[in-house]
């Protein structure tokens, strides 16, 4: 019986408190986890990690969350790969904003572990 590699999650976001829990919480229930301060960082390390799920923070320096869920679900390789925003704000708007651009779901800061595993359990088996 071979055992599949785990799955590689990323997680964007500027805070690096909200990038380190979010990688204690992951990376202890055994899944790889890549880390990104922002849009940018996260473009450019999604073409190596091939992430199955990413966690995106909406309010980013830079290119915010918006812009960077909607350059993943723009590009041909990487459109079918599950985007869950995170943020501190849990506004009506926000979330049409966040399922306009693409993401599959919306998680609220601060996550707890529960949370941010059911999020992965439901979404990163969907892409």
């Amino acid at each position: 019986m071979t055992t599949s590699p785990p799955l590689t999650i990323m997680v964007v976001d500027d805070s690096n408190t909200i990038r380190r829990s979010a990688e204690i919480f992951l990376s202890g229930a055994g899944y790889q986890v890549v880390l990104a301060e922002d849009g940018f960082d996260a473009l450019a390390k999604i073409n190596d990690h091939h992430p199955a799920l990413v966690f995106c923070d909406i309010l980013m320096p830079r290119l915010d969350g918006y812009q960077t869920c909607a350059l993943i679900k723009k590009s041909a390789r990487f459109s079918s790969t599950q985007v869950v925003m995170l943020s501190s704000k849990d506004g009506l708007f926000d979330r049409a904003r966040g399922a306009m651009v693409g993401a599959s779901a919306y998680l609220t800061k601060p996550f707890s572990k529960d949370s941010l595993l059911a999020a992965v359990r439901e979404h990163a088996a969907a892409g």
